[in-house]
Parts: C-alpha cells; sequence; structure tokens
C-alpha cells in the first residue's frame, strides 16, 4: 500500500501544483495572455487620452474646450441624449410588453414572438435603416404613399428627422430587450402573481404592482443597455440624421474624420467623451446586477409557471403579435427584396411587376468591388473567428482552471471592450496605425486587429460557458498518469468545448460580416468588407443593386444562425 504525504496529496488534488515546468508553462502562456491582451485593450485607450489631451504645445486640456465651445456641439449632445433616451423607452416598452404577454400569459401564437425577435438581430442595421426608409421616406416611402392616399396624410412620419430615428433604432432593438426580459420573466415565481389575482387584484394592477417590481433588476438593466446602445448607434444616425442635419456624437466624430481638413483633435474629444458615457453605463449595469439578489423568487422550494388567462383578451393581443411581426420583420424584408427585383426604385403596384427581373443579382457578381468586399469579408470573419476562439479557449481556461496571479485581470481586460463603441474604437486605431512603424494601417490586418478586439467579450463568453462545465477531475487523472498542460488541453479540454467554441466561432462569424462603425474608418481600396461596400452603393444612389446585394447578405446570414443555434443547443458535455 502506497503512503502519500501531505505535500503529494496536495500536489494530486490540485491541477495546478505539479511540476516546475508546468507550473513555468503557465506562468509564461499567462503572461503572454496578459501582454497581448492589455495590448489590444488598453493601446486604443491610451491613444485616446493622449490625442484628446495633448497638442504640438505639450499637455493641454484646450482641444476639449475648442470641442465643446464649436458651434451646434451643445445641440449635438441634447440630441444624443434624446436619441437614446428615446429609442430605449420604445425598445423597452416594446420587448417588455411583448416578453411579458409570450411568458406569462395563454396569448396564442407566441412563435410569431421568437421569429420577430431573431430576424430584426440578424438584419445589419445600415439594411434595417435603409428599408425603412423605402417604407417612411417623406418623398418614396411605402406607407406614408399608403396614408396619403387614405386621406390620412396627417399619420405621415417624415423619417429624416429624431422622431424617425428614435422610431428606427427602437424597432431595431426591441428583440434584445425581448430575450433579456423573457429570461427575467421566466425565473420569477408566478405564484405571487396568482395569489394577488384570488384577491380581487385586476391583472394591470397585478402587473403594475406585483409583476414590474420583480423585474427591476432586469428592467433596469435592460433599460440601460439600450441607453448605451444608442449612444454608440451609428447606421441610424448616419443614415437618418446627417441628412436632416440632426447631429449626434458618432454622427459628429465621423463627419469631423470626412472632411477637410481632418479634425483629429475633434474626434479624439468626442470619442473619449463617449467613451467615458458608456463605460460608466456598463459598469453600472454590472453593479445593478449584483444587486439582483434582493430580488430573488426562485428558492428551493419548487414551483410551477401557469400562465396567466387573459380571457377576452386573447386575440386581440395576438392581433398585436401579428403587426407587431409584420411591421418589424415582414414589412422590411419584403421592401427589400421588392426593390432589389426592379431597374429603378419604384413604389409598388401592378404596373411595376412589368419591369421585375433578377438582373440586379446578376449585376453584383459583374461588379468587381463586391466580389472583391465578400472575400474580404469572409476571410477577415473567418480568421479573426477562428483565431479569437482558440485564444479565448486558452484564456478562459487560466481564469477558470488555475490559480495563477493575474488571471482576474485577464478576465477583466478581455470584458473591457464591451465599452467601446465602434466607431470609437476606429478612431483610436487611426491614432495608433497611422504613424505607427507597424506597417498594417490601410490593410486588412488592421480590421483584423479590430474585430479581435471588439468581439473578445463574446469569444470569452462562449468559452468560458463551456469550460465551467468541465470537472477538474478529467485533468487531475490525466496528470496522475503523467501527461503534460499541453496534451491535456489538447487531447481533453479541446475535444470537450468543441460544441462551445463553434458557436462562438459562427456568432463572430455572423458579427464580423455585419460590422461597420470601425470598418467605415479603416477600410481603403481594395480592403472594402461587405457593410462597407454597402454603404457606398447607397451614397452612390445604386439603390436597387444595394437591395441585392443586402437579401443575399440577410439569407446567407439566416443560414449561419441557423448553424449556429444547432451548434449552441449542444455545448457542454452531451450525455448519451
Amino acid at each position: 500500500m502506497t503512503v502519500f504525504t501531505r505535500k503529494q496529496t496536495e500536489v494530486a488534488r490540485s491541477p495546478w501544483r505539479g511540476p516546475r515546468v508546468l507550473r513555468r508553462a503557465e506562468f509564461w502562456i499567462t503572461g503572454a495572455a496578459i501582454l497581448l491582451i492589455g495590448y489590444l485593450v488598453a493601446a486604443p485607450l491610451i491613444y485616446l487620452i493622449w490625442q484628446a489631451f495633448t497638442t504640438r504645445a505639450g499637455l493641454t486640456i484646450s482641444n476639449f474646450i475648442r470641442a465643446f465651445q464649436a458651434p451646434g456641439t451643445g445641440e449635438m449632445i441634447t440630441n444624443s441624449v434624446i436619441f437614446a433616451v428615446g429609442q430605449a423607452i420604445m425598445a423597452t416598452l416594446i420587448g417588455t410588453s411583448l416578453a411579458y404577454f409570450c411568458v406569462r400569459t395563454n396569448a396564442p401564437m407566441k412563435p410569431l414572438l421568437y421569429a420577430a425577435s431573431l430576424v430584426p438581430l440578424i438584419i445589419p442595421g445600415i439594411l434595417f435603416t435603409i428599408s425603412w426608409i423605402f417604407l417612411l421616406s417623406k418623398d418614396i416611402g411605402v406607407i406614408n404613399q399608403l396614408l396619403e392616399s387614405a386621406g390620412l396624410g396627417f399619420l405621415t412620419l417624415n423619417i429624416f428627422s429624431l422622431p424617425g430615428m428614435i422610431l428606427v433604432d427602437g424597432l431595431h432593438l426591441s428583440p434584445i430587450v425581448f430575450l433579456l426580459m423573457f429570461a427575467a420573466f421566466r425565473a420569477t415565481d408566478p405564484s405571487l402573481e396568482e395569489s394577488a389575482l384570488m384577491s380581487g387584484a385586476s391583472l394591470p394592477t397585478v402587473f403594475r404592482r406585483v409583476t414590474l417590481p420583480l423585474v427591476r433588476p432586469a428592467l433596469m438593466g435592460a433599460m440601460l443597455v439600450m441607453l448605451v446602445r444608442g449612444l454608440e448607434s451609428f447606421e441610424t444616425p448616419a443614415l437618418l440624421g446627417i441628412p436632416a442635419r440632426k447631429w449626434v456624437f458618432t454622427s459628429q466624430i465621423y463627419q469631423a474624420l470626412n472632411t477637410y481638413p481632418v479634425r483629429y483633435d475633434l474626434a479624439g474629444v468626442y470619442s473619449l467623451t463617449l467613451l467615458a458615457i458608456t463605460a460608466l453605463g456598463l459598469f453600472y449595469v454590472q453593479w445593478a446586477n449584483r444587486q439582483s439578489e434582493r430580488y430573488q423568487t426562485v428558492t428551493g422550494k419548487g414551483f410551477r409557471p401557469r400562465p396567466l388567462d387573459l380571457g377576452k383578451w386573447r386575440w386581440p393581443v395576438s392581433i398585436v403579435f401579428v403587426l407587431y411581426f409584420l411591421i418589424v420583420v415582414v414589412a422590411p424584408l419584403l421592401i427589400l427584396i421588392w426593390v432589389s427585383l426592379l431597374p429603378f426604385y419604384m413604389a409598388p403596384s401592378f404596373e411595376a411587376l412589368d419591369v421585375v427581373s433578377l438582373e440586379n443579382y446578376g449585376r453584383v457578381f459583374n461588379l468587381r468591388n463586391v466580389t472583391r468586399s465578400l472575400k474580404n469579408s469572409l476571410l477577415l470573419a473567418v480568421s479573426s473567428a477562428t483565431f479569437l476562439m482558440l485564444f479565448m479557449s486558452v484564456v478562459s481556461y487560466i481564469v477558470l482552471k488555475t490559480r495563477m496571479p493575474g488571471r482576474r485581470l485577464l478576465d477583466l481586460l478581455s470584458a473591457f471592450p464591451l465599452a467601446y463603441p465602434g466607431l470609437v474604437l476606429g478612431v483610436a486605431f487611426i491614432f495608433i496605425y497611422l504613424r505607427s512603424p507597424i506597417p498594417i494601417y490601410g490593410t486588412l490586418w488592421i480590421l483584423f486587429l479590430v474585430y479581435i478586439t471588439r468581439y473578445m467579450p463574446y469569444g470569452m463568453r462562449y468559452a468560458s460557458t463551456s469550460m465551467s462545465q468541465i470537472s477538474n477531475e478529467l485533468e487531475e487523472s490525466a496528470k496522475m498518469s503523467g501527461a503534460r498542460w499541453s496534451d491535456t488541453f489538447r487531447r481533453i479540454i479541446l475535444p470537450l468545448v468543441t460544441p462551445g467554441l463553434l458557436a462562438g466561432w459562427v456568432y463572430v462569424m455572423i458579427v464580423s460580416v455585419r460590422e461597420l462603425s470601425s470598418s467605415i474608418l479603416l477600410y481603403r481600396s481594395g480592403t472594402e468588407v461587405f457593410s462597407v461596400i454597402i454603404w457606398q452603393l447607397w451614397n452612390d444612389g445604386f439603390t436597387t443593386v444595394l437591395a441585392a446585394v443586402g437579401t443575399m447578405m440577410v439569407f446567407g446570414l439566416v443560414i449561419m444562425v441557423a448553424i449556429a443555434y444547432k451548434l449552441g443547443a449542444k455545448v457542454g458535455v452531451q450525455v448519451e
């Protein structure tokens, strides 16, 4: 019988107190990960601060004074606040109401909500906004024309306005609130609402005095997330706000970098200000989530969620579901497909059917810059997703499975890019590499670095979710058998987390193909990506070709999301 000493027992129990070679490998891997992530995350912030606080005369705050005393700055700040608050309120009201009726009530036709919650998230923001221009433009908008012909001209809306920006962005982001509140309503014990109803309270009273207080942390968190998303939104303010001279932070930053002479000082000050606001908002969201324990209602005692009976309101609520589905999902897709079939824009009519054809889809493949942008987008999406998921698998392994010093810093750094608006990150990378001796400015390499920086938190989340499900016993057994760290990671850990990594890989691919706000600042001739081509086609007036490109892009993304859904269902260790 072998007798182990206390020290040998501790070595066997701990997967991270092994031979000196193993500890040395962990040390170097952790150090390299901290250096790489620290550079990708901290360098943009340092350069933004440096650019904002320095001039040729040295350190100064004169850039801030000039920026905030510039004509129109006060109106820009006001517009930014109104736009962010307005679309956050709209998205929260719509998403919360739909989630409540879907989870808590017996309203029929609930599957429509799931489709309505996924498709708008698939459609890139630039295509969603362009679709609504075709629907609500003052001159060519289909909905406005129908209202005018019906004698309801007073109900028309000019989409090139601040209310139009709020409407489009609120509709586009409401599915995010729906998904957040859907989870919150499902996690709340419905017996409290049932007790209130049995005591004679009406359904509106129960919702106001019982349900809403129970989900208050999730509701406030969703509201704050929408505020941050509104502040960093670029596509809607650029397409709808710039023509109407309704400036917000993001559109003003873009304008400062696309005028002559280029106003790097103005772009740096506005970018740093926007970054500070979004970072404070996200930190507050995290703090609010930590306070949510006070609202816990799901304990060890079991409960069976039973839907509330809407009675005579069941079908009116279902009609609202159908209308929401038609407005948010069907209408934008149909108008995009319709425009893609025309030689030039025409309102839907029987006469226009005579000129419908697939000619625009053929033109797409004959345009050199379109095919080149497709290759660039696929190359960047595949390479950034592959590198990011493999790298994040190592980082999550260090954070969750080791006791190495610095692992908490790794976790914090990998989450910080959530605070970077895409446009701000693009500005920061301009400051870093425009005068850098590293010759990557104007190449695909700079876009590659932007993508892996911006989507690092999502890669970390997918990898950590799978990694946390793996017991330490498997690694301990491998070590007891003499396996090295590299063998354990390659032959045990990676196969087990592969489903989660694949799901994260597909997700990062999808968001990389959609990305515009950073790419629009960093591309050069020959490095255009698909979203930038759509932007250029819109500015050049090729609306029908743009619609064909956009339709192909949406259906391609739908296929990718279906793949991600299948892979996501297999995350974790599968039990036969």
